[in-house]
């Protein structure tokens, strides 16, 4: 049994989330293989149709409400208490925008992504919670305009959320997981080289190699209900 490693980051990807009855996004039959990210997940689609894209959003939502969290999302939850009880840390960073991770008892968690339990003003920048769907009558509940409400999401073309916040726990880590990703969608992408680069032990947990699986020290392959707990038991955070 390999000794606990206080200061853990964890990237955690769409693959995470699939055995809850959620879609990964780039493998065959995948989300982006029956939609087009372009019509559905651009501001310039927005703009364009904004309704189709709520509707999209909207039933997103409803999936994630109605999905449960797995073995995978309460064995990090177990890890993030465990490593705080023995002096250490793990920053949870998920590329999800789904609140499986909460659900299934994490503390703290960098949506790197967005949520989409979040509507956000494009008037006035406001966020706030929402569980029900976002629709394009109702007002802003900060500054009263309507015709305003996104998804707190972000598309293609926008910069991902808490970059700083991110860069700063990898550079204080001494091990960087990633579970569940699929190696291919950047900055996160990079995080494996930028630990590498800094002498950080890198460990993949995936259903299959990554498109950069070559960047780590360690992998393993296999459901993650199944190995995600298997990992964190051997570092003595199961």
């Amino acid at each position: 049994m390999a000794s606990p490693v206080p200061r853990i980051f964890v990237l955690t990807g769409a693959g995470i989330s699939a055995e809850s009855g959620l879609g990964t996004f780039r493998d065959r039959g995948g989300l982006w293989a029956r939609f087009d990210p372009m019509r559905l997940a651009t501001p310039e689609a927005f703009a364009a149709d904004p309704d189709t894209v709520l509707d999209f959003y909207n039933w997103r939502r409803r999936n994630a409400l109605a999905a449960e969290p797995n073995p995978a999302h309460r064995a990090l939850a177990r890890a993030q208490a465990r490593a705080a009880e023995a002096g250490g840390h793990l920053f949870l960073c998920t590329q999800n925008v789904d609140d499986l991770h909460e659900r299934g008892g994490a503390g703290a968690v960098v949506h790197m992504h967005g949520e989409l339990l979040k509507a956000r003003c494009t008037g006035c920048g406001h966020a706030f919670g929402r569980r029900d769907d976002i629709l394009r009558a109702q007002p802003c509940p900060h500054c009263a305009r309507t015709g305003t409400l996104r998804p707190d999401i972000v598309w293609f073309g926008e910069m991902p959320m808490h970059l700083e916040a991110i860069d700063a726990a990898l550079t204080r880590a001494d091990l960087f997981v990633s579970i569940g990703t699929s190696g291919s969608v950047y900055p996160a992408a990079g995080y494996a080289a930028q630990a590498r680069t800094l002498g950080i032990r890198t460990c993949e947990l995936n259903l299959e190699p990554s498109d950069n699986a070559g960047l780590f020290d360690e992998t393993r392959y296999g459901p993650a209900s199944e190995v995600v707990p298997a990992f964190f038991a051997g570092y003595g955070l199961g």
